[in-house]
């Protein structure tokens, strides 16, 4: 069964314990500790020993599965943009945000265009993300 080979270590040096020695508190063999700490597996009655060398309890060896890096999508959407006092013709960006945020997207990133004449109109890009659901 897999076991937590990284802890074992660590507890080991902890202890500064030699593998020898974790043998020797275990009552296991020295190729065993060697073996369960190269390869990550154990039988259980040599997980037990080594978790009753550590004072632990058995399942507190038990390999911990790490989590899957999350993947994502991205999409933009392009929104007019006007510089200067009055920017009549500006979209509500709460609104068009939740309408997308609905279907799962969320703002990752804004990009306004550079400033240029006042009163051009140009357009601002959003970029959005979701989580891809395997």
């Amino acid at each position: 069964m897999k076991v937590d080979a990284e802890l074992i270590l660590t507890l080991r040096e902890e202890k500064s314990w030699s593998q020898e020695e974790l043998a020797i508190a275990s009552g296991l063999n020295l190729r065993t500790i060697q073996r369960i700490e190269s390869e990550a597996t154990a039988s259980l009655q040599s997980k037990k020993a080594i978790a009753s060398a550590f004072e632990l309890d058995v399942r507190d060896l038990d390999f911990k599965e790490q989590p899957k890096m999350k993947k994502y999508e991205y999409k933009t959407v392009e929104m007019p943009f006007k510089f200067g006092i009055f920017k009549q013709g500006t979209p509500d960006i709460e609104e068009v945000l939740n309408i997308e945020g609905a279907e799962g997207w969320r703002l990752h990133q804004v990009i306004l265009p550079a400033s240029s004449n006042m009163g051009q109109s140009e357009k601002m890009i959003a970029i959005l993300e979701r989580e891809l659901v395997d």
